[in-house]
């Protein structure tokens, strides 16, 4: 399986983004992102299920939605009210029927206030 993520870049605090990962090989059961924050640890921010269940970390809640598009075999994360805080490197990452992650190479996102 392989994860390409695109999108990230500069923004101003309250723009948006839109996150894309493009997946290729094995069908994946889970798809779903996270972000590093400078310093500080990997963390949870959404996934989606191949049955369309979707989870968002409370952090991003009500501003950042996951979607998946099965034909393109790619998945998104649109990041609207971004904040100062949501600047971190994220990573698309996916799981296989067998259970097996992969990640994708990250992608900056920067906001500035």
């Amino acid at each position: 399986v392989q994860l390409q993520a695109s999108g990230g870049g500069l923004v101003q605090a309250g723009g948006s983004l839109r996150l894309s990962c493009a997946a290729s090989g094995l069908p994946l059961r889970v798809m779903g992102w996270s972000r590093q924050p400078p310093g500080t640890e990997l963390e949870f921010v959404a996934s989606i299920t191949s049955g369309g269940a979707i989870n968002i970390a409370d952090s991003v809640k009500g501003r950042f939605t996951i979607s998946r598009d099965n034909a393109k075999s790619a998945f998104y994360l649109q990041m609207n009210s971004l904040k100062v805080e949501d600047t971190a490197v994220y990573y698309c990452k996916g799981q296989t029927e067998s259970g097996k992650i992969y990640w994708g190479q990250g992608t900056l996102v920067t906001v500035s206030s």
